[in-house]
């Protein structure tokens, strides 16, 4: 499997891209940290963690039971059957040992056949070819029938389409009583995207395309409704002249209130913290430019779950 090469403001985030990329959880992952952030003055950060992931290779199974030469298995001493001293008188006496010819004497070994001093090449493996890639169409029309089966099978009613531009998957579960697999801050429709990508991106190989899930309208409702939200922040930092700090939020609404804000005269966001502890600050341009608290770059990678 190859790796994916991410880079982040640190290291957790660095790895949190790579996930994300490559549709798989935590513990399937390999990391390998090719550099990290260095220390600076006043507890500042100076270049960026670069990561490198791949999904863990499958472990080779264990051999079954132990065999001897003739393919059978073998047994423990210890539950053989014992053989009484009246049976081994019963047995025929064995051939007088004259006829065999002269025994050696004690403390004398017959030489062993000497052994070959010349030692095996180990085999090179031949590499495996580059899969090519995989047909966006295909990804959706897997994506589709988990779906959809997922959702016949929750007992629930509803249709699932999907639109694909260029490598962007964009998957829309329709119906009615669906906030079930909304979950609270939809943190359940999260963890559907997740488990959807990994039964069509990953079983299949692909590495490009791009999916996201939505149920029943959800992200665009949310987007609303945090666009709302920001402003009305925005409005009463521009007031107070106070920076605020939002709660913590995923990675998708993050770049949400970035996107709400962008435009706003005066005002200047960015993203503390990690996750899931990581939240939007919303200040005043000249208070953030100016403050050493704050980092000049604001990190818009964000974007990674979106």
């Amino acid at each position: 499997m190859e790796w994916v090469e991410t880079t982040a403001e640190t290291v957790d985030d660095a790895k949190a891209l790579a996930l994300d990329r490559l549709g798989i959880d935590d513990g399937d992952a390999e990391f390998e940290v090719v550099e990290e952030p260095k220390a600076g003055l006043f507890g500042r950060t100076r270049g960026e963690a670069r990561v490198r992931a791949r999904i863990k290779p499958n472990s080779v199974r264990a051999k079954a039971d132990r065999r001897d030469r003739r393919g059978k298995p073998t047994t423990d001493r210890s539950t053989r059957p014992s053989t009484t001293r009246n049976e081994r008188s019963a047995r025929p006496e064995r051939t007088d040992r004259n006829d065999r010819g002269p025994r050696p004497e004690r403390g004398t070994r017959s030489p062993r056949p000497e052994r070959s001093n010349r030692t095996e090449a180990p085999r090179e493996r031949t590499p495996r070819a580059e899969l090519p890639p995989v047909d966006p169409t295909t990804v959706s029309d897997v994506a589709i029938t988990f779906l959809q089966g997922l959702v016949t099978a929750a007992g629930l009613k509803g249709s699932v389409s999907a639109k694909v531009e260029g490598e962007n998957i964009d998957i829309d579960v329709l119906g009615d009583d669906l906030n079930f697999l909304v979950g609270t801050k939809g943190a359940t429709l999260l963890a559907l995207q997740d488990l959807t990508r990994v039964v069509s991106q990953r079983r299949l190989g692909d590495h490009e395309t791009r999916l996201r899930v939505d149920v029943a309208g959800y992200r665009e409702k949310r987007r609303e409704a945090l666009s709302r939200f920001a402003l009305k922040v925005a409005a009463d930092v521009k007031t107070s002249g106070q920076a605020r700090a939002l709660e913590p939020m995923n990675s998708s609404d993050r770049k949400i209130v970035h996107d709400a804000l962008v435009e706003s005269e005066g005002i200047v966001t960015r993203s503390e913290g990690t996750d899931p502890f990581r939240r939007v600050v919303v200040a005043l341009a000249s208070t953030l430019e100016s403050s050493a608290e704050f980092d000049d770059a604001d990190d818009f990678d964000d974007s990674s779950e979106s």
